[in-house]
């Protein structure tokens, strides 16, 4: 009721011709409804997306704020979305004490210059809403991906490897060895069990699992994909692939003279193990933006300082 109340509201931001919204019989009794339930409940309604997870993308999509491009109305994070500019994954907002001192801040000229849309948020508890926010409208991954990350977490059993995901964001990098939410960083860990008096034993509770993030544009990580997809039982790829999962727990925790020039040699390596032209790159940029489009729709909160 409320969220259907919220889309029709015709007080708001969207992108209908608004001679057309003028003709509707029925905006009258509609027109700013929503907005009166906003300011009333929207406290209550971001409390509820930070301590309620399990209904946090239906409890966002009730949010409302003004921004750079919403001429004095309120919008949505889905009217927002739908602005965006091609490739655009982050979702620019700026906080303060007023609309009127956020549109004078001097950082967000640029940003108005490459017509990327801001929002203003004006709310003190806006400030802890960001952070659970990350990762808004978040969707599946293609299917073959879905084959091979299932495969490759199945290759760790032995590792206990909390999940392996599909990451858009790595550039040259086939994989990173990340810690899970729970428990030590790696760093962390490696400054503990380097102490003197350090029993391993007793701090393996811990101990964060890991996950490791993959590159989909990578000729290392195309060329296991296909071998998953024609044989899931291939040997020899179940082991390249427990070896860089190996090299990247090494990668996390060890601090190499020069990590770039290691992790080049080792790439080569496993590139020559899987008969992978050397010269072969990582796919350009613009593959990324399909691979987005079609395997993963999510949307990244940045903050103008």
């Amino acid at each position: 009721m409320i969220r259907k109340l919220a889309e029709e509201d015709p007080d708001e931001s969207n992108d209908k011709d608004k001679k057309e919204v003028e003709k509707s019989s029925d905006d009258d009794w509609k027109r700013g409804q929503y907005t009166r339930f906003w300011n009333e409940f929207s406290k209550s309604i971001k409390l509820g997306i930070i301590e309620d997870a399990a209904n946090r993308n239906r409890l966002a999509k009730l949010l409302r704020f003004e921004s750079t491009k919403s001429n004095g109305k309120l919008t949505s994070l889905d009217q927002y979305i739908s602005r965006m500019k091609s490739g655009q994954k982050d979702v620019y907002y700026i906080t303060g004490a007023s609309k009127e001192q956020l549109e004078k801040y001097p950082f967000i000229e640029w940003l108005k210059k490459e017509n990327y849309e801001v929002i203003f948020f004006t709310d003190p508890v806006d400030v802890s809403l960001m952070k659970y926010l990350v990762g808004y409208e978040v969707k599946e991954l293609k299917e073959s991906y879905k084959e091979l990350t299932k495969w490759w977490k199945s290759a760790l059993a032995i590792y206990d490897v909390d999940d392996v995901k599909l990451s858009i964001r790595l550039a040259d990098t086939p994989c990173v060895a990340v810690t899970s939410n729970f428990g030590w960083s790696a760093n962390m860990e490696k400054i503990v069990l380097s102490q003197t008096l350090s029993d391993a034993s007793k701090q393996a509770c811990m101990r964060g699992k890991r996950t490791l993030v993959i590159n989909p544009r990578h000729p290392i990580i195309k060329e296991l994909q296909e071998r998953v997809v024609k044989n899931t039982e291939d040997e020899s790829a179940k082991q390249t692939a427990r070896l860089i999962y190996q090299f990247a727990r090494v990668e996390s925790v060890s601090n190499f003279p020069d990590p770039k020039d290691c992790a080049s040699r080792f790439n080569s390596l496993v590139k020559s193990i899987l008969n992978i032209n050397p010269d072969l790159a990582v796919e350009e940029e613009e593959y990324v933006e399909e691979v987005e489009t079609e395997t993963a729709n999510t949307f990244f909160f940045t903050e103008i300082t």
